[in-house]
């Protein structure tokens, strides 16, 4: 068997009382679909924004590809890493959001490509063609020049599903 994707060991996080995640241990084999299915409340959310560092875990160990998420350890010490470390870790992930956070003064290409230019630094016109190829692949190729306002719920949630691909996650 390969080396886990993503390896959660004894997971905990907590908020005050709610203790949302207890000694989660998971794998995720490169490739392996997952679906995360549970009542309101039961961690599912938290276990996602947990892996993608926008919530930090209380204890316990989560690699992605290998790499220890949050931390960085030399010799017998282990040091929390910064802030454009984390960021650098988090391009490896993708991730939509419940209510997909879509900006609403930009377009769905826009919103498509403002990552990948923004944040990688990738030329414009490179990311423009990617990001219409996006959008066909999730069925809005006409919708580009739409501004979230004018599309339904489930288009909104395609325009997040195309932005998150679009950051190339592996």
């Amino acid at each position: 068997m390969t080396r886990p994707f993503v390896a959660m060991r004894n997971v905990c996080k907590a908020f005050g009382e709610f203790q949302a995640l207890q000694n989660l241990s998971l794998d995720v084999q490169p490739g392996e679909v997952l679906c995360l299915i549970g009542a309101s409340g039961s961690g599912k959310t938290t276990l996602l924004r947990c892996l993608n560092q926008l919530a930090r875990i209380d204890s316990g160990a989560i690699w992605l590809d290998g790499d220890l998420l949050g931390m960085r350890v030399q010799g017998a010490r282990t040091h929390v890493l910064t802030e454009a470390e984390i960021a650098s870790q988090r391009q490896k992930t993708g991730m939509v959001f419940q209510r997909f956070n879509l900006f609403p003064h930009m377009t769905a290409l826009q919103n498509v490509a403002e990552g990948p230019v923004q944040v990688q630094r990738r030329k414009p016109g490179e990311v423009r063609g990617e990001a219409l190829e996006l959008l066909a692949r999730v069925g809005l190729a006409d919708k580009g020049a739409n501004y979230p306002s004018e599309l339904s719920g489930g288009q909104q949630q395609r325009v997040a599903i195309a932005r998150a691909l679009a950051m190339r996650p592996s």
